[in-house]
């Protein structure tokens, strides 16, 4: 699984430049049934770093146990929560606050939470902000997953084939993985996991030509669509794959053959595997 961790720091520093919170913290899980609160901004005793929030206590496990957002505007008053906490959250003097779990999958993967030192009622414009930073952080947490799936089945195609017919399958597979990778990359806006999962994908590339052609300039978009192409991908298919309008895809393919002095898609692909471009 990816670094959780990252992913929410990152999340946490999306959400207080949207809201402007005084502060706002957050957490991914550390054991079944409790995250970690480890990422916080505006905090000033540091009473909240490194604290535990198991299931059910507080209001952030009360979030974790429903699997929504839940808030208060006067915590240490509030009757619909636990008060498990209440001794870090007063030496931090925060009053109302939202808490937003990060569920993918149907599991809690964290929380994030924002807070106010007034007893006042959260604006429904923050609570809302922070909800889309709850489903961005999401997406970004199942796009990592899935890579981390891809990087796990190209290192299980290390086994040696005993066939023609097997080695065949397994390259369909790695090519498979490939066009996976690129539009995974894609989707990632951390520079080291995306450049993990470029670099993995130029790898895959270059491991079925043992003295590759002269390399033509392809556009990471021109490699992306014809990776796809390379798998039999139509262009309305590797549209939805990129999240590309299947004109967009036309027109990036069009370039594509033309740097690789090609006539057809069939011969693109063969021209870019000669180069090391393609596996």
């Amino acid at each position: 699984m990816g670094d959780d961790a990252g992913a929410v720091r990152t999340a946490v520093l999306a959400l207080q430049r949207s809201t402007g919170l005084p502060m706002v913290f957050g957490g991914a899980l550390c054991g079944p049934d409790r995250m970690r609160i480890t990422e916080l901004v505006g905090g000033v005793t540091g009473s909240l770093d490194g604290l535990v929030v198991r299931r059910n206590s507080g209001l952030g496990g009360k979030a974790m146990a429903l699997g929504r957002p839940v808030w208060v505007s006067d915590y240490p008053h509030a009757s619909t929560i636990s008060h498990d906490y209440d001794a870090p959250v007063a030496d931090e003097g925060l009053l109302s606050i939202v808490a937003v779990p990060v569920v993918v999958r149907r599991r809690v993967r964290g929380v994030l939470y924002g807070a106010l030192r007034e007893p006042l009622s959260i604006a429904d414009r923050v609570v809302a902000m922070a909800v889309q930073a709850g489903r961005d952080l999401e997406q970004d947490l199942a796009v990592r997953d899935e890579a981390d799936q891809a990087l796990a089945r190209l290192h299980a195609e290390g086994t040696p084939a005993t066939s023609p017919a097997e080695a065949s399958a397994r390259w369909e597979e790695v090519r498979a993985v490939h066009a996976e990778l690129r539009g995974l990359a894609d989707q990632i806006t951390d520079p080291q996991v995306r450049a993990r999962l470029l670099d993995a994908s130029h790898r895959l590339a270059a491991a079925g030509t043992a003295k590759p052609e002269p390399r033509p300039e392809l556009s990471p978009r021109e490699l992306d669509v014809l990776s796809y192409v390379a798998i039999g991908c139509t262009n309305a298919q590797a549209a939805t794959q990129l999240g590309l309008l299947p004109a967009t895809v036309k027109s990036y393919l069009k370039s594509a053959m033309r740097k690789l002095n090609s006539h057809t898609r069939t011969e693109a692909v063969r021209n870019a595997r000669r180069a090391g471009l393609l596996p």
